[in-house]
């Protein structure tokens, strides 16, 4: 995945502007972080969600761990692939791997969000690389 389009958040899930949506998932960092990961609870198609909500969780055989939207908008798809093969999240996080597609309600948020280069150095901070 090119990481110019991609935006990332402190709890871990990264956004790739496509148009007026942004396509979500988890990082590789937290997928690493969880294990393999065996469930996942989609959110449902035009839920309403604002910067921050949980929205999804994601089981694996360490954990269940909310995700949060990255950003305020409507769900319009999501990947129905991860019901059968919830271990798409661990093999291909940023690509096969992603969560769902929001309607984005304020692009302006993104502002608030880590490009690659920060998001690196925040994983350094923490210890995470």
């Amino acid at each position: 995945m090119a990481f110019e389009d991609v935006k990332f958040t402190k709890e871990h899930e990264w956004i790739r502007i496509e148009g007026d949506k942004g396509r979500v998932g988890i990082t590789e960092y937290a997928q690493h972080e969880l294990g393999d990961v065996v469930y996942v609870e989609l959110p449902k198609l035009d839920r309403l969600l604002k910067k921050g909500d949980p929205c999804a969780n994601i089981e694996s055989v360490k954990a269940v761990s909310d995700v949060y939207s990255p950003i305020s908008g409507s769900i319009k798809e999501v990947n129905g692939k991860l019901g059968d093969h919830p271990e798409l999240i661990n093999q291909d996080p940023h690509g096969e791997g992603w969560l769902f597609l929001i309607q984005m309600a304020d692009q302006a948020e993104m502002k608030d969000l880590f490009n690659h280069i920060q998001y690196q150095e925040y994983l350094k901070g923490i210890g995470g690389e």
